[in-house]
């Protein structure tokens, strides 16, 4: 009788306070008397020196989130110093960085290296993926980046999602459901786009997104402001997922890493009812840790993901295409118009070599031209093959 329950907002929001038989009422409004404001001060306090020895409910400092985007920062210069522009394509954008100049904006319109370096460096290849059991590029091409523009788009986002959640969660928990987001990510991206290089840690960032709206719904009774802050989620990752239709973009590691997180915020984002941790001391029979459909949410969760990781992977390996059992799925990813197409073919093309003249044509729109090049390098050939097919 006459027990106070605390509301909390979503990682971001306010602390608010509600009691029996009343209206809820911000702890910040000015309109409250200062004999209210000291009682729920005291009672948020109150809350909160309950939940201090509660693991779910700690605070935590933010270190692995900065690390993620140190070693994708680390992982891009080494990409660039093995990509060696210069000597290996000659074509190069901002040609005053020396072995780290970019690829021809022709080519690489982000600011970035070959297609043919990001192969090496550990692109998801679907067909090195299958036929020569490269299963490590599922993971590898979460910290590849297509270019810097690629590169500080994803790092920024990770940077404002992550640290709020790895304060709020922890590192072991936010580590977790960014790398097996991203590793979701990549068997849908795999299953749907068989034949270009896909890389980058938007899959992994989107499950962040994911775990951030899940958590909301397993934790529903201690938060306030839920409405609002879901509205604002599902928006932000529409709009989002929305440009992924545009050519040139893996929507599909998106939604494959969005639903990873989703379902893995159920599991791993749970927390305990503040009911349980303001009895969990007290002599007599308390009540259960969570409530019923918490444990309903983390059991169908976790059999979802189950059975999602085992047939993906088992479809994966079987070489099975997506896009024959889903006639429509690959609009997801790339929607054509009157002013870009959806071909995703990879650029190939027929070359000859006469002296030193280099003769080129791309098989994908009969576009031909010709190069004085004396001994043209593999990497050279691929990159005026790339433009030609532009």
């Amino acid at each position: 009788m006459g027990e106070k329950d605390s509301e909390t907002a979503p990682i971001w929001g306010k602390t608010q306070q509600r009691e029996s038989n009343t209206h809820p009422m911000d702890l910040e409004s000015p309109s409250l008397s200062g004999q209210q404001n000291r009682s729920q001060n005291q009672s948020r306090g109150s809350y909160e020196e309950r939940g201090r020895g509660v693991k779910e409910f700690r605070s935590w400092y933010s270190w692995l989130i900065p690390c993620f985007v140190i070693a994708n920062v680390v992982v891009f210069v080494i990409t660039m110093y093995v990509n060696n522009c210069p000597k290996k394509s000659g074509d190069c954008f901002a040609g005053f960085l020396g072995r780290f100049s970019f690829q021809s904006t022709r080519e690489n319109p982000l600011l970035g290296p070959s297609s043919l370096t990001l192969q090496t460096m550990g692109g998801l290849d679907v067909k090195k993926v299958v036929k020569g059991d490269e299963g490590w590029r599922l993971l590898s091409c979460n910290w590849l980046h297509g270019g810097v523009v690629h590169l500080l788009v994803n790092m920024l986002t990770l940077l404002f999602i992550g640290i709020r959640m790895e304060r709020e969660f922890g590192f072991i928990r936010i580590g977790l459901l960014y790398l097996i987001s991203g590793f979701g990510g990549s068997i849908l991206s795999a299953l749907f786009l068989r034949s270009n290089i896909s890389v980058g840690a938007s899959g992994a960032v989107f499950g962040l997104l994911g775990g951030m709206l899940s958590e909301i719904f397993i934790n529903w009774t201690i938060y306030s402001n839920k409405v609002v802050t879901i509205i604002t989620l599902v928006l932000i990752v529409a709009v989002n997922l929305g440009l992924g239709v545009l050519p040139g973009v893996d929507n599909f590691a998106h939604i494959g890493g969005f639903a990873t997180g989703f379902l893995l915020g159920f599991v791993l984002l749970i927390r305990p009812h503040y009911g349980w941790i303001n009895q969990r001391t007290a002599p007599g029979s308390k009540p259960h840790k969570y409530k019923m459909y918490q444990a309903v949410l983390w059991t169908v969760s976790l059999l979802i993901l189950l059975a999602w990781f085992i047939s993906g992977l088992i479809s994966l390996f079987n070489n099975v295409d997506g896009n024959k059992h889903c006639s429509w799925c690959h609009y997801l990813s790339c929607v054509p118009t009157s002013k870009w197409s959806c071909n995703r073919e990879p650029a190939t093309c027929t070359t000859s070599q006469l002296g030193n003249q280099l003769s080129i044509t791309c098989m994908r729109n009969g576009k031909s031209a010709s190069y004085i090049l004396p001994n043209p390098s593999n990497s050279r050939i691929n990159s005026l093959c790339v433009q030609l097919c532009r």
